[in-house]
């Protein structure tokens, strides 16, 4: 039998955005981690619908960094912070060595829980060579051994279909309390479809949900802030139709 995810908590969330209008300043930075780059490359593409916040890949964006080309990305992100140009401090060192601040980029917290519960609902891409994803990362603003992150989703558009693959759990990246624990689970759905994901962590534990039933549960859960991302990429070399797209309905978060 499928396990039920607990309600959501009865009273309002603390962080809630179902964007209608324009994309929020005090609740959204439209950048992908701006300080490993320049700010031409860490832009996000986006248009607001009638369905919600749609990232778009579009064909004259560049990559996100030379370095790790091919990759273009639009992302919206609820912190940032780092150090000095030249200096290796910043949120998310995604390269084990020779990462440095391009762009200082100043320390700017809207949301990040050390615990509690977030809901995102969106819809995944299907256009080739894109990867939706949602995940919570330590800002690393105070540790730098803050630096796990809680993969809530990953999808490839080409694992979309009437079943989809998604991969979600924990990433340890320069958290020596954590161990990576990641896998693929099974969903029996199109995922292009609007679905909502949840992740509830607190107290050693993780639990990742997708349409209100239990998906994964990760014995290990980080304790410090986590920023939340939301991103669109084109992690292939720019083919097929423009722009590629993928839609973000709502986001609700609880800090416990």
């Amino acid at each position: 039998m499928s396990e039920s995810l607990p309600p959501a908590p009865e009273r309002a969330p603390d962080f809630a955005d179902d964007f209608t209008g324009d994309l929020s300043p005090a609740r959204w930075l439209p950048h992908y981690l701006p300080h490993w780059t320049e700010p031409e490359r860490s832009a996000a593409r986006y248009r607001m619908t009638a369905d919600g916040l749609e990232l778009r890949i579009e064909h004259d964006q560049l990559d996100w960094r030379p370095d790790d080309a091919p990759l273009r990305v639009s992302n919206i992100q609820t912190a940032t912070f780092s150090g000095a140009i030249g200096s290796p401090r910043g949120t998310h060192r995604h390269r084990p060595d020779g990462l440095v601040v391009r762009t200082a980029t100043p320390e700017r917290v809207l949301f990040a829980p050390s615990r509690g519960r977030i809901d995102v609902t969106l819809s995944a891409s299907t256009d080739e060579g894109c990867m939706i994803a949602a995940w919570l990362v330590g800002i690393e603003n105070t540790n730098e051994d803050g630096a796990g992150e809680i993969c809530i989703v990953e999808i490839d558009a080409s694992a979309v279909g009437p079943t989809t693959i998604a991969r979600t759990g924990v990433k340890a990246h320069h958290d020596p309390r954590l161990t990576t624990d990641m896998s693929e689970v099974e969903l029996p759905f199109d995922a292009s479809r609007p679905h909502t994901w949840t992740v509830i962590w607190g107290d050693g534990e993780t639990i990742i949900g997708c349409e209100g039933v239990v998906v994964r549960r990760v014995p290990q859960a980080p304790d410090y802030p986590l920023m939340l991302l939301i991103d669109l990429f084109e992690t292939a070399a720019p083919a097929g139709a423009y722009p590629k797209t993928a839609t973000v309905r709502s986001v609700r978060g609880w800090a416990d």
